[in-house]
């Protein structure tokens, strides 16, 4: 221990955050770690937003819910015992018997 009495300082292994150089075009680089933690691949287009004094690169997402694609390919059904019907008409079980959970059904 120094002489004042207290525990000398450790400073954890300093790992500098991922960086990269803009090309002279001002094209710049994104780091394989950064683009695995986005989620990016080729092609993917990103956006810098600023907030509370910072800069921001963020994948940019589409605003429409990717899901609305869907809308209206499934029947409409007022019942789960309609569900089922359906169900067992697209597996091809016809004994007549309703699914329940515990069997596999809905």
């Amino acid at each position: 221990m120094p002489a004042s009495g207290t525990a000398p300082s450790r400073t954890p292994p300093s790992r500098s955050a991922p960086s990269s150089t803009i090309s002279s075009k001002g094209q710049v680089t994104v780091p394989i770690e950064v683009r695995h933690r986005l989620g990016l691949k080729e092609g993917d287009r990103v956006e810098f937003v600023f907030e509370d004094g910072r800069t921001v690169l963020r994948p940019v997402r589409s605003e429409t819910n990717p899901f609305l694609a869907y809308v209206g390919t499934l029947p409409a059904f007022s019942s789960l015992e309609e569900i089922n019907a359906w169900l067992r008409d697209l597996r091809g079980d016809y004994d007549g018997e309703e699914a329940t959970p515990k069997d596999g059904g809905l």
